[in-house]
């Protein structure tokens, strides 16, 4: 009967063995997975390239928008 128990110890740690190798293997994977994601969202990114005629009609709106009177004088109290 005592030999019966050390092969049970030797099965049960060789699966707890494999069992932590899975584990290891599948959070490897997911790290390298996330760090592929976030290099290839990274690289897809380009802000687009402005021209100097963009950064003048810019300035132009802002001016333009700056001069607008926005006040609607509206009393809350009054709505109904």
């Amino acid at each position: 009967m005592n030999g019966m128990e050390q092969g049970d110890k030797k099965s049960n740690g060789a699966l707890v063995g494999s069992i932590i190798i899975i584990i290891i293997l599948v959070v490897g994977g997911i790290y390298i997975w996330q760090s592929k994601v976030k290099k290839t969202l990274d690289n897809d990114y380009q802000a687009p390239a402005t021209t100097p005629a963009d950064d003048t009609e810019l300035d132009t709106l802002e001016q333009e928008a700056g001069g607008l009177d926005t006040d609607i004088d509206l009393d809350i109290n009054t709505v109904e």
